[in-house]
């Protein structure tokens, strides 16, 4: 297996790799060159996440800056919204379904260090440059979630569908559909269910008759 194989099969790799990092710093130029356009900017923005994230849907917005690791392992649904500061480490395949809402400054890693301090520190190839040996593991967000501000979502979790993380949580373990879920560690707080309906809140709709 290559190294990325490796990676993407959720066994202990090699970061230092020529085409890992040859991928990664590729990523982060377009990361870069997008986070130097602003909002008006359309064709740009949409060419360069033709280039850093060719497996998206349609009408997938990312407000900017973002920053991902590699891009190509990203799956995203359409009718998607990143806010601000939108950061994805995927090294493992990271899937997000389709109308899927993050808040400003959320984190998707994948990546897992080892516990033990000499199976963590840097080695070095015989040229002399430097690498770790890590592994991943995928994290799916289903479809109708919304993820609100400063959520990070650890390695190897499921989002059910329809779920609400809640502001600043960090979720380290998988999350039931439809449950709202909040706190660190994060958990299900209650489930989500029609009396939380907009139709209960009669003084928030006002004329908004498509509710």
């Amino acid at each position: 297996m290559t190294e990325k194989e490796k990676m993407l099969a959720g066994k202990l790799y090699d970061s230092g790799d020529e085409e890992l990092v040859q991928m990664r710093a590729e990523a982060h130029r377009l990361s870069l060159l997008y986070n130097r356009t602003h909002d008006a900017q359309e064709k740009e923005r949409a060419a360069l996440l033709d280039a850093l994230l060719p497996n998206r849907g349609s009408d997938a917005y990312l407000q900017g800056p973002i920053q991902f690791d590699y891009g190509a392992f990203t799956t995203i649904g359409k009718n998607f919204y990143a806010n601000f500061n939108f950061t994805v480490l995927d090294c493992g395949p990271v899937f997000i379904g389709d109308n899927v809402f993050f808040g400003p400054n959320c984190t998707i890693a994948t990546p897992v260090h080892p516990m033990l301090p000499q199976e963590r520190r840097l080695r070095f190839h015989e040229d002399g440059s430097s690498y770790d040996l890590e592994y991943a593991a995928s994290i799916v967000i289903e479809n109708n979630c919304w993820i609100a501000s400063g959520v990070t979502i650890c390695a190897g979790v499921t989002i059910g569908e329809g779920s609400v993380i809640g502001a600043g949580s960090v979720v380290t373990r998988s999350i039931p559909p439809h449950s709202f879920a909040a706190g660190v560690p994060c958990r299900v707080i209650r489930p989500i269910t029609e009396q939380d309906s907009l139709k209960n809140r009669p003084e928030l709709v006002g004329d908004h008759t498509e509710i």
